[in-house]
């Protein structure tokens, strides 16, 4: 029997198609956003605007009614033959301009120089359900991360200090699966409770035998979650932490993905952007870690009496329900490449581009770390000695 196909929730921005997408108010195709307000602006007269918030299109709903596997138009499976290449007809003088979906989602005319934008949903994972515009202006990401260095200088690379370069710091929309679920867990294990202690042996030799009750306990919980992100780009999913630092993405997390708005490639203007290349089958797996963790969490509380702790030794995932959402999420980005000695990395340092939220990593100064090492240690080894000294 063919299995039927997930339901899916349409989320195309219904108003706009690819190819010339126009200022409501005086027709120009010239507009960005501005971040600052987290609007797009016509650049040519200046009035601004914002597409719907997808929340208005699709609920949320009761989670805990939620069952199935539902998935947004942007969402759906990658073509395995999907082309990156699109050819679009200018709206303008009719002329055909090729965008490479890969490197950006739009272009402009060489013949009459309106911009081109795509905006319907094509199955390469490039066009989204849904983006979270930019509020934090470039000005303020470059301060944040001077700041967030300058705090590290102590031990840093004084290379890495002399060589910032405020035109390195790049705004880029990460793509993620954004779900909720609804699901159930069990977990059972072994605890234990203190009843008592006592000493045995003398000298080196003395240890502590502690004495317990042991418990076979097990634990139900039913939960929701709403809005998990997870990451849907196989390179920032599989991290070589051996030679980059780009796991820092995952410590600026949360995102307001409530105030997420419909898709409009205009928000794109002037960022960069990773497309999708992680289906839903992929991202499952971590998916159920996630929701896992998240049940552990829910049912520590009613094992607070067992003082000797609790040996979780089985686990159970029942997922009733899931909603999936692609979701172009605001990053803005510095990268050093350092070499030392032989041996290379990639630093990166990220500020949310919504909350201002930083964390990064910053290249050593070996030479600084062992002078700091040789000075503390003889700071320590004067103390020891004028304490020495005074007991004699």
């Amino acid at each position: 029997m063919i299995p039927a196909p997930n339901p899916t929730v349409n989320t195309e921005t219904r108003h706009l198609h690819d190819g010339v997408n126009r200022c409501p108010k005086c027709g120009s195709t010239d507009i960005q956003l501005r971040p600052s307000a987290g609007m797009l602006v016509c650049l040519f007269c200046r009035h601004e605007w914002a597409e719907a918030l997808l929340a208005e299109s699709v609920p949320d709903g009761d989670l805990t009614a939620l069952t199935g596997t539902v998935v947004g138009s942007g969402a759906a499976d990658i073509a395995a033959d999907a082309s990156a290449v699109v050819t679009l007809k200018c709206g303008g003088c009719g002329a055909e301009v090729v965008v490479n979906t890969a490197e950006q989602m739009g272009a402009r005319c060489h013949w009459c120089r309106h911009v081109l934008t795509i905006n319907e949903q094509i199955p390469n994972g490039a066009v989204p359900d849904a983006v979270l515009p930019f509020s934090i202006t470039h000005d303020a990401a470059v301060a944040t991360i001077k700041e967030f260095a300058g705090k590290r200088r102590t031990f840093a690379d004084r290379t890495f200090l002399r060589e910032f370069t405020p035109e390195n710091v790049v705004g880029v929309y990460m793509p993620y699966m954004v779900i909720d679920a609804n699901a159930s867990a069990d977990v059972a294990g072994t605890a234990e409770i203190q009843t008592g202690s006592h000493t045995r042996g003398s000298g080196d030799n003395k240890y502590t035998v502690y004495d317990a009750d042991v418990y076979a306990v097990d634990r139900h919980v039913d939960f929701t979650v709403d809005d998990l992100t997870i990451e849907a780009s196989s390179e920032r999913a599989q991290m070589n932490t051996a030679v980059n630092t780009n796991n820092i993405i995952n410590t600026i997390l949360p995102f307001d993905t409530e105030n997420a708005v419909q898709w409009n490639a205009n928000y794109l203007s002037g960022f960069t952007s990773e497309k999708r290349d992680q289906n839903v089958a992929q991202t499952t797996p971590e998916l159920e870690n996630q929701l896992l963790a998240i049940a552990r969490s829910q049912v520590e509380p009613s094992v607070g009496r067992y003082d000797r702790g609790v040996r979780w030794e089985w686990e159970g995932l029942q997922v009733h329900g899931t909603k999936w959402l692609a979701m172009y999420l605001p990053v803005w980005l510095y990268s050093y490449y350092h070499e030392k000695g032989g041996n290379s990395m990639v630093h990166y340092i990220a500020v949310n581009g919504r909350t201002g939220e930083v964390m990064g990593s910053v290249p050593v100064s070996q030479a600084r770390l062992l002078a700091a090492a040789l000075t503390t240690g003889t700071v320590i080894e004067s103390i020891v000695i004028a304490i020495l000294g005074a007991t004699r």
